[in-house]
């Protein structure tokens, strides 16, 4: 609730088991409930990497979302198969074929670029070469990976995204625990940029 007060345009629910940041559904709709009450403007995304259909059909039955955001290696038809707006990660790297990529996954809602980490599926905590940002894209684009309160007003500035997506840049010093002055800071920076 505290990242809804601050001002954020969407929260994520991160539904990787994998992951330290980690939400069980019955946790995350819990939090959305509240959050859809008292801030309704604000998006609630759920996270999910490579999840077997039947996990994200039963999420989506408990967790009240409007936005699902994919960071494996989710087809595009996986990912629109569940009737609802959806974010697709891309790996960011100098393999990176974002021309493919953006029309592979025309239809999605937005294409979230993210610093390429086979293990970790993003959550990396680094930056990655932001000479690859497309130029130009009919798609809304993410930005995310290693932001900090630090940086993204250079990163908003510099590459003008639809949007940008943080976690450990604005967490102390427990992986999954925000630090509320630090992502006040961040939400600051990032619309003055």
């Amino acid at each position: 609730m505290a990242s809804a007060q601050a001002g954020v345009d969407a929260l994520g629910f991160n539904f990787y088991p994998s992951s330290a940041r980690f939400l069980a559904p019955a946790e995350a709709a819990a939090i959305c409930a509240q959050v859809k009450i008292a801030h309704p403007q604000v998006q609630r995304v759920g996270l999910f990497v490579d999840a077997p259909v039947a996990d994200v059909v039963a999420t989506l039955a408990e967790v009240d979302l409007d936005l699902l955001q994919f960071h494996g290696d989710e087809s595009a038809q996986y990912c629109r198969q569940f009737d609802m707006p959806y974010i697709k990660v891309l790996g960011m790297d100098e393999g990176a074929d974002f021309t493919y990529f953006a029309a592979n996954y025309a239809d999605a809602w937005a294409l979230l670029l993210d610093t390429l980490d086979a293990q970790m599926k993003g959550g990396t905590g680094r930056q990655f070469d932001w000479t690859l940002w497309p130029e130009q894209s009919a798609s809304r684009l993410i930005l995310a990976g290693g932001l900090t309160p630090d940086n993204v007003t250079q990163s908003v500035r510099q590459l003008r995204p639809f949007g940008v997506d943080v976690a450990g840049g604005v967490e102390n010093e427990k992986k999954g625990v925000k630090d509320h002055a630090k992502l006040q800071h961040f939400i600051e920076n990032a619309k003055n940029g």
